[in-house]
């Protein structure tokens, strides 16, 4: 087999620039001693610089044709080779629970969702390099008060670092995506818990930015509605808002809270609703 045909439908743009390849594998360098996992490694153009850094390195990919091509082309990988799809696979059974680095040259149709996935798995993976669009690096890397600042800043930075570490431009892959590319890297922070709930820190998150342009007064009351009705199905009688939303917090739009204002709203969420 001579090549693998990149596939619209799973995102693929292969990197075809050895120097970048090299330079976004040695971003993992900055997380020594762990092993690394790699996601979506194509014909291996990536992985070709991972595997000399002395440690164990897996790539799991989900394109069959993929997999032909690098058992045929790096049989040294042998059972590292694990064809399945990352957002299913359990991934604390990869390197027998012990934590690892998480990197790859991540399909676009998907990236968001990669990182969502690591979430879950945020204590398995104190680090996290790659490649993506552009526009979703810059949001995940967005300050508050930044027009890119969004629910992917405010999930990933509540648990990780984040840095912007390069642009990729278009020519360098086959075929070429329609928009720039970024190079990133996450390290866990030193949080190991949040002192709200973290599911309601979610919901909270999500739901004051699906309405980016209102200020949390207006853009916070479907929450509370829900928060309601599941409290009258609890057989507890929902109060009168009128008074907690009328705090100067509500007049902001969610754009201008950090991580921490996000907390302090949901811990005073909890408090407002007896949770």
């Amino acid at each position: 087999m001579k090549s693998v045909r990149p596939k619209k439908q799973l995102g693929q743009h292969f990197l075809t620039d050895q120097e970048v390849a090299q330079k976004i594998a040695n971003t993992v360098d900055a997380c020594p001693g762990l092993p690394i996992l790699e996601v979506g490694p194509g014909m291996g153009v990536l992985t070709q610089y991972l595997l000399p850094k002395g440690r164990p390195v897996k790539v799991v990919e989900i394109d069959t044709e993929s997999v032909a091509y690098l058992k045929e082309h790096m049989p040294q990988l042998g059972e590292d080779i694990l064809e399945d799809d990352f957002l299913r696979m359990p991934l604390d059974r990869i390197f027998g629970g012990e934590p690892f680095v998480l990197t790859g040259n991540y399909p676009y149709n998907i990236s968001s969702q990669i990182f969502f996935r690591m979430l879950e798995y945020r204590d398995l993976i104190p680090c996290c390099t790659g490649m993506i669009q552009r526009e979703v690096a810059l949001r995940m890397a967005a300050a508050p008060g930044s027009r890119t600042y969004g629910i992917l800043s405010v999930l990933l930075q509540a648990w990780y670092d984040i840095e912007y570490l390069f642009t990729v431009d278009e020519h360098v892959f086959c075929p070429p995506p329609k928009v720039k590319s970024a190079v990133i890297r996450l390290t866990r922070n030193n949080v190991t818990s949040l002192p709200c709930q973290e599911a309601l820190f979610r919901r909270v998150v999500k739901t004051t930015f699906n309405q980016r342009r209102k200020t949390l007064r207006n853009n916070i009351r479907p929450l509370l509605t829900q928060i309601d009705t599941e409290q009258t199905g609890k057989g507890i009688q929902p109060k009168d808002h009128t008074e907690w939303l009328a705090q100067p917090l509500f007049q902001k739009r969610p754009e201008q809270l950090s991580v921490q204002d996000f907390i302090q709203l949901t811990l005073s969420l909890q408090e407002e609703c007896g949770l």
